[in-house]
């Protein structure tokens, strides 16, 4: 009888459950309980039975529900977090109860009553994904979903998810930013502001994808250079790679006057790219050309390019600073592509990507010697081993870290990446403070829109022993790339300065929210263990040494030393060793 009960189908399954419940629960076990009672009763339960969806389990501070249809699914999920942020609005900001929701489309056991299988699992593993206030969604649900609800996602990519044998591309929406109420949009800087969209790939070769993100790239560098303008960052602008959107929405979100768009196709030896720049108040087309070309004379066909669309938005700027913007990274091709290869994955905390990005930075040397950013991030790839504990022969890869580094500094004087880069490496893996602090204000200097910069300068500040200054540098980062997906970066150096002002419960907020962005970015737990431990929340300190212990068993307070930045004073070292300590690393 009971194999009759079983029913398979395909099946929208909504996961959500409440952010820091335990922390609340902890606070004011009653009051917590009450306002959770409330919300169900009010809202999550009716908006469910609205949209046509049936919870079929229920946890100490969550649910899961499924739907016929995922556009109800993600239509109930988007009222839910517009209900919670009305509902907030008046809470004192300690008393908010926030909710993260998953979602996924997946074929699905239902038996007895219950709902089974890995289109749940999924789900329930999205929404541990999703940040506060925010809707996650699997790919399989996005293009069902895409132009039938309103509302814009942004591209996670694929994530590996806990207990799940293949990666999962997702996609997120954020209603609120957790702390204010609605979101709301950046105003206009007093300068030209300009963001540029990924440019569509028209070639057959899906391979080629990295080509046309490197344009995009290159374009966005050179205009970075006018300090006349305020250009977005790359990672913000790609957040709406694959997206058919309208360029006054990219404005407003972005904070940007201009933005350009256009298309890549590389057939053979034959490159076309065309471009058009749009006032995105207005929606008026200001600018619009095509340039064909030769493989070989790419970063030609990006001069004219960029070149045109300076001369579109600022005719007044001298020769000198257009023959600025043209400044190439290498001028050989090869090499070129080598480099966009790594950086592709250069973000990927693992082990094998992290090999396989230093491969291609290496390869990028070896064909072009003099290729600054190259040697910039091969080194910086040896920084993040130093992070996450993967060094195998600790003395020379950091020596072979600070080679690199110092090259790269030789090679790109006058270029900010490299300079924000290399500084960042000698500081951390060098351990040398000044020197690395010297090469990352002079990049700022050298380009103010680069987002990289102001967090590397924020961290610096940190070691330096100035917390504040260090807050105020990551908010000029975040304002120029609002939508990056390395947001976690800024969260973690934030995390580290509010430590160092002796801030700690909003060092455990900041910290958290690196580790919601980027479950496995071990300085956050060290980050969050410390600050838990600094302000009395002992148990939670200790779960997160247990999970940091996890992915990294063989730290310990007699061997820590060498993930500790290179802090100026000794205070702010002690801090972090007795931090760890109280938290429960063992000796």
């Amino acid at each position: 009888m009971a194999a009759e009960q079983v029913e398979r189908r395909m099946a929208a399954i909504l996961a959500a459950d409440v952010v820091g419940y335990s922390r609340l629960m902890g606070e004011d076990e009653e009051g917590t309980l009450a306002q959770l009672r409330a919300h169900r009763h009010e809202l999550i339960d009716p908006t469910i039975r609205e949209r046509r969806g049936r919870i079929f389990k229920t946890t100490g501070d969550g649910v899961l529900a499924e739907f016929a249809s995922v556009v109800d699914a993600v239509q109930c999920a988007l009222d839910i977090q517009k209900g919670m942020a009305k509902r907030n609005a008046n809470v004192n900001r300690k008393r908010q109860l926030e909710l993260r929701i998953g979602i996924n489309l997946g074929d699905v056991i239902f038996e007895d009553g219950d709902v089974f299988g890995d289109g749940v699992n999924v789900a329930a593993r999205l929404e541990s994904m999703a940040g506060a206030g925010a809707v996650c969604i699997s790919d399989d649900a996005y293009r069902h979903v895409k132009d039938k609800v309103k509302a814009e996602f942004s591209d996670l990519g694929e994530l590996t998810l806990k207990n799940i044998s293949r990666t999962v591309r997702a996609h997120t929406t954020r209603l609120h930013d957790g702390s204010a109420g609605p979101r709301s949009n950046p105003p206009l800087p007093e300068k030209p502001s300009i963001a540029i969209l990924p440019l569509q790939n028209m070639s057959a070769d899906p391979e080629q994808e990295y080509f046309a993100d490197g344009v995009v790239e290159d374009i966005t560098t050179a205009l970075s250079r006018f300090q006349s303008l305020f250009v977005i960052a790359r990672n913000s602008s790609f957040t709406y790679k694959g997206r058919s959107v309208d360029v006054r929405q990219v404005g407003r979100e972005l904070g940007v006057r201009y933005v350009l768009e256009g298309s890549v196709r590389k057939l053979g030896d034959q490159v076309r790219i065309t471009g058009q720049l749009i006032d995105a108040l207005t929606g008026v087309h200001l600018w619009a050309d095509r340039i064909d070309g030769q493989v070989k004379d790419v970063f030609a066909l990006q001069d004219r390019v960029t070149a045109s669309v300076v001369g579109a938005i600022v005719p007044r700027l001298e020769a000198a600073e257009i023959e600025r913007a043209q400044r190439k990274p290498t001028h050989s091709l090869d090499a070129y592509d080598c480099y966009l290869r790594g950086l592709r994955d250069s973000n990927e905390m693992s082990r094998e990507a992290n090999q396989s990005t230093f491969t291609f930075f290496s390869r990028a040397i070896n064909l072009d010697p003099g290729f600054a950013l190259a040697h910039a991030k091969a080194a910086y790839c040896i920084n993040m081993r130093k992070v996450n504990g993967w060094l195998v022969d600790r003395e020379a890869e950091s020596a072979e870290g600070c080679r690199l580094a110092r090259r790269a500094v030789d090679l790109g004087r006058d270029d900010a990446e490299t300079l924000a880069t290399a500084g960042y490496v000698l500081a951390y893996v060098g351990g040398e403070l000044d020197m690395g602090a010297e090469f990352i204000g002079r990049a700022v200097a050298l380009n103010p829109n680069l987002a990289e910069g102001w967090a590397s300068s924020s961290w610096i500040q940190v070691c330096m022993g100035h917390p504040d200054v260090a807050l105020a540098h990551v908010a000029t980062g975040m304002r120029l790339s609002p939508a990056d997906p390395r947001t976690y970066v800024f969260h973690l150096f934030s995390a580290f300065a509010h430590l160092g002002a002796g801030r700690y419960e909003q060092a455990v907020d900041h910290a958290t929210r690196a580790l919601h962005d980027k479950p496995n970015l071990l300085p956050a737990m060290r980050g969050l263990a410390i600050a838990r431990a600094l302000a009395g929340h002992i148990d939670e300190a200790r779960s997160a040494i247990t999970r940091m212990r996890a992915l990294d068993p063989t730290l310990r307070l007699s061997n820590v030393g060498h993930v500790i930045p290179p802090f100026r004073h000794l205070a702010d070292r002690e801090r972090y060793i007795e931090g760890l300590r109280t938290a429960g690393l063992p000796e």
